[in-house]
């Protein structure tokens, strides 16, 4: 593994951390079945995601009673932190342990902060789906290889981040999905879409029915898909053409198995220069759904510059 002290595109491949992986993912879903708990909906599930911070993931401020919570995966520091409004904090060494015990410890630490937790104890979107109570398969921590990937978020947090920054239509934040462990950014072109048909395992078709709800373009982030992972895009519904449409960089393809534009991290990682290789990805699969999906892309875009010459010269006034 290469440092993450030396590269803003650390290496990791998918294979070597795949035990840590999995029992992270399961960590991520029990953490964000108790933001999805007590947050107010919000269209497309927007309310249950976790977000990259300086350190980690966090679920950002969780309204409880007349208060609130957050909790935040520090993986600098490996530790997972519950920090209350009312001055309470507890904290939990992130190591080796089993899914049972992480979800029995955190259940433990919100009671003892005085707060409730009533989730589904069941995960989402994988096979087999393990109650987290009875998981003692997934007991895996290896602390290099979270920091590494945390390190990888950031990298496609901060190019997504500046991607988004182009589109002034209806746009996600920039989120961290735990049923599918994947960073995402979705677009909208304003206009409904049909019902999404689900087939998501152990996901009800009513939760994509909602996710889908609307034409968009969406692109991401995910620790798969490639050796050390890809960036990923996709338009709902897929416009006539959209598979066969030109993209770029060179590396990009489209994939039949998940109907999707892959670039895989490595390609990107090693790219001259990986941001702008990553942004001509995002930039140039959007174009394919907006452009074949007739989007009207003068009124949902414009440049993120659009104040900086105006600023300028009054700054010089």
């Amino acid at each position: 593994m290469i440092s993450p002290a030396t590269t803003s595109w650390p290496s990791l491949r998918v294979s070597d951390w795949t035990a840590t992986r999995k029992t992270l993912h399961m960590w991520t879903q029990i953490v964000g079945k108790i933001r999805m708990a007590h947050a107010p909906m919000v269209n497309h599930w927007w309310q249950v995601t976790l977000y990259v911070s300086a350190r980690g993931l966090t679920t950002s401020t969780i309204p409880y009673r007349s208060g609130a919570f957050e909790i935040e995966f520090d993986l600098v520091e490996h530790q997972l932190e519950i920090r209350s409004s009312d001055g309470g904090v507890r904290r939990l060494p992130l190591r080796p342990m089993a899914v049972a015990e992480f979800y029995a410890r955190v259940l433990h630490l919100l009671d003892e902060l005085g707060i409730e937790a009533p989730i589904r104890p069941h995960p989402n979107e994988v096979e087999p789906a393990i109650p987290f109570a009875e998981d003692h398969v997934h007991a895996s921590y290896d602390a290099e290889a979270a920091t590494l990937f945390w390190r990888q978020l950031l990298a496609a947090n901060r190019v997504i981040g500046e991607f988004r920054s182009h589109f002034v239509g209806k746009v996600s934040p920039v989120h961290f999905f735990w049923g599918a462990m994947d960073l995402a950014c979705t677009r909208f072109s304003g206009r409904p879409a049909p019902a999404h048909p689900g087939g998501a395992p152990n996901c009800g078709d009513w939760v994509m029915v909602e996710g889908y709800s609307r034409e968009l373009s969406s692109c991401g982030f995910w620790p798969g898909g490639g050796e050390e992972g890809a960036f990923y895009a996709y338009a709902y519904p897929a416009p006539d053409g959209f598979a066969e449409h030109a993209v770029a960089p060179d590396g990009a393809f489209y994939s039949a198995e998940f109907q999707q534009f892959l670039l895989p991290y490595e390609v990107a990682r090693t790219a001259p220069d990986p941001d702008r290789a990553v942004a001509e990805f995002l930039h140039s699969t959007y174009a394919a759904a907006a452009d074949l999906g007739a989007w009207d892309r003068a009124a949902l875009e414009d440049d993120p510059d659009r104040w900086d010459d105006r600023t300028a010269r009054r700054t010089d006034a």
